[in-house]
């Protein structure tokens, strides 16, 4: 009898602790997905805040271009400008090192192109001789956007690429108000990371170095 009171001790103990140990894992299950829906909504505030600033007049000049005594042709960029740029990226606090350091260098790189030949000035009016905010705008990846609204990228919404390396989508929301097609499947690839305990754009794809500094017509 003394061992049959003694098993069933044990055997509620044992039941007792498996209890204990699944609420542990459903608490931390239910943690991390409360912060996984708190990053979702963290980013999303902040590239709806990018794409809203860069639509306006305190944005950035991206192409601080040089034109000759003529002002006839771009010959660079002007660098004392661009020093502006990106201490104005810096104070906005919506941007990593490393983002701001990628634009750096992509403007350092077609400016140096420019200067010595390997790229081909161009025509003040005409578009630049390189890819880097030519053809489209590198905020949004686009040349319009699908909504007449005064605040537009309100509407936007992003998705997880990966969260484990801050790789995400952002598309356009409201998919009942868009009449062109090709606009509800568009997607645009950017990845956050923390700096100082807030999240900051690192990579946005309109600002890829490789893409942004190919050009097309070579000397």
């Amino acid at each position: 009898m003394k061992y049959i009171k003694l098993t069933t001790l044990i055997l509620g103990l044992l039941l007792f602790s498996c209890k204990q140990a699944d609420n542990k894992r459903t608490s931390v299950t239910e943690e991390k997905a409360t912060n996984s829906a708190n990053n979702i909504e963290q980013i999303q505030n902040l590239i709806r805040q990018v794409l809203n600033w860069a639509d306006t007049k305190k944005s950035i000049d991206l192409l601080p271009v040089l034109a000759d005594s003529r002002d006839s042709l771009y010959i660079g960029f002007d660098l004392d400008k661009h020093k502006q740029n990106l201490d104005k990226l810096q104070k906005t606090n919506f941007f990593a090192t490393e983002f701001i350091e990628n634009y750096n260098q992509i403007i350092l790189n077609l400016d140096k192109g420019l200067r010595n030949g390997n790229i081909e000035k161009w025509l003040v009016g005409d578009m630049p001789t390189f890819n880097f905010s030519s053809n489209v705008n590198p905020w949004t990846g686009s040349q319009d956007i699908p909504y007449d609204d005064p605040n537009p990228f309100d509407y936007v919404v992003i998705k997880w690429g990966n969260i484990e390396n801050g790789e995400l989508i952002w598309k356009w929301g409201k998919p009942e108000l868009i009449t062109e097609p090709s606009w509800k499947v568009f997607e645009y690839k950017f990845r956050v990371v923390k700096e100082n305990d807030r999240w900051k754009i690192s990579y946005l794809q309109g600002f890829d170095f490789k893409e942004s500094t190919r050009f097309g017509r070579q000397l």
